[in-house]
């Protein structure tokens, strides 16, 4: 008899404690054995004064089961609140999320009834470090963080996914045409990976028409890695383009712990109606039962739920009355799963899960070895709006050293000086680069300096960014235009 797994579950706000409570009654019937932890997130715990949406207790469960099934939650409106979904990702290191959408064509209506595609995206990095900062009157920022590690760690895993679960090609999106160094790492450290798995195909997609080709032909894709924002945006396109979001799952997964869920939110206004769809935290439930090693349990299950959507009991938001028999709630819609344990569709294909090769490697952050790293100049970002380009060149240049002179002047970007254009248009926000040169490489003292005289100019400096090459190799992006 396989041991009882440590899991804890949380049944959220809205229609969460519904679909939970169904999702958990069809793994419990189907033979799941789960030892369960119950927490509370979300709405309440925000009230009691956690600005993340959760307790130190809930963290102390968390940590020692290292698997959390996890109902949606709201999050309350205001200044100060937290994602809890990208504090847990975050906190316990779950850098995949791995969202499997198939459509269930004829049962469920989809443009696209081949589609059968996993988006894998980085979980922890890109524009969800969530830094950002107010500059000046009329520019904010927010900084977008790509790392080799995390590059490496989400391109391995997509691979490795690839190879567990007999898929034969990974493709992957970033926009590195206009992002070279940050997509651009992701983009090299793919194809470094990809070195690795000759036995898949691999390929490239810039994201625009990446997307373009996966809302239209999705057919076309098997499994495709991306950075963190376009994932997110991306698996929900795919979800509901291949019949709805309502009944996708997803995965988290770190190297030390995993988390389950549904991809949709709370929907508070379904609440305690017997009316929502539990299919998306059950996939989700599913994905959990593959990750802890009850792979027959998930296949059980997963078989009979499209038993259910193959004999048309179906929940409201899918119903259909050409192709629909029944309309359900949800409790119904857990029975009717229940009822059909044990059965195959025999329209849908059927899901096989593999019961021998233990599972998915999680791959580890590996460290490269330290570059030669030189500073070569510096980017100063000022506020000023007192006249044009040339005007705060003159200042700047009051500032100039043979070490450290002023090359360049952006705003958004733009190259504003030297041999500016009248037509851009300028914020209060301006980069001041200052170089070498060649005259060397600069010490940290030469950079205060140049502050020092930045500042005695009379300007508001507000961020500094330092140029540096790496093995001779330039750290930073030229200006558009340079």
């Amino acid at each position: 008899m396989t041991s009882a797994i440590p899991i804890t579950v949380a049944h959220g706000d809205g229609i969460g404690p519904e679909i939970m409570t169904a999702s958990l009654r069809i793994l419990e019937a189907a033979g799941a054995a789960l030892d369960i932890e119950t927490i509370a997130i979300g709405e309440k715990v925000y009230q009691e004064g956690f600005t993340a949406g959760i307790s130190p207790a809930a963290w102390d469960s968390l940590r020692r089961t290292k698997v959390f099934y996890k109902a949606p939650i709201t999050t309350p409106q205001g200044g100060g609140i937290k994602s809890l979904n990208v504090t847990v990702r975050k906190t316990l290191g779950l850098f995949a999320n791995v969202r499997p959408c198939r459509s269930l064509a004829p049962f469920v209506a989809t443009k696209h009834p081949a589609m059968d595609v996993v988006i894998i995206r980085e979980n922890e990095e890109d524009l969800y470090a969530g830094i950002e900062h107010r500059q000046t009157d009329e520019v904010y920022q927010c900084l977008k963080l790509i790392s080799r590690p995390g590059c490496e760690k989400i391109a391995r895993y997509a691979f490795e996914y690839a190879k567990a679960n007999g898929r034969k090609k990974v493709t992957c999106f970033t926009k590195d045409n206009i992002m070279k160094l940050t997509d651009g790492l992701f983009h090299e450290v793919f194809l470094e990976v990809a070195a690795d798995y000759p036995e898949i195909e691999h390929e490239h997609w810039i994201v625009d028409i990446g997307a373009a080709k996966l809302a239209d032909t999705p057919e076309a894709f098997d499994v495709v890695v991306m950075p963190n924002l376009y994932g997110d945006i991306l698996s929900d396109v795919a979800a509901q383009i291949a019949g709805s979001v309502g009944l996708a799952g997803s995965a988290n997964i770190g190297e030390y712990c995993a988390m389950f869920e549904a991809i949709h939110g709370s929907a508070p206004r379904r609440a305690g109606q017997n009316l929502a769809n539990p299919s998306g935290l059950l996939m989700g439930g599913v994905m959990m039962l593959v990750h802890v090693g009850q792979p027959a349990v998930a296949e059980t299950v997963h078989n009979a739920w499209l038993k259910t959507i193959e004999d048309g009991l179906h929940t409201y938001d899918i119903f259909d009355e050409e192709v629909s028999r029944q309309k359900v709630g949800t409790e119904e819609f857990a029975d009717a799963v229940i009822a059909r344990l044990g059965q195959m569709p025999s329209s849908l294909a059927p899901v096989t899960y593999d019961k021998t090769s233990g599972g998915i490697v999680v791959p580890t952050a590996k460290r490269q070895p330290l570059a030669n790293k030189k500073i070569v100049g510096l980017d100063v970002f000022v506020h000023w709006r007192l006249g044009g380009a040339d005007d705060l060149a003159r200042i700047l240049q009051r500032a100039d050293r043979n070490d450290l002179k002023l090359s360049m002047i952006t705003n958004r970007g733009v190259k504003v000086w030297p041999d500016g254009m009248p037509e851009t248009f300028c914020t209060d926000h301006w980069r001041c680069r200052f170089t070498t040169n060649g005259h060397g490489p600069v010490e940290n003292r030469q950079v205060v300096d140049l502050l020092s005289r930045v500042d005695q100019a009379g300007l508001d400096f507000i961020k500094t960014e330092t140029l540096c090459t790496f093995d001779g190799k330039p750290g930073f992006s030229l200006g558009q235009g340079q």
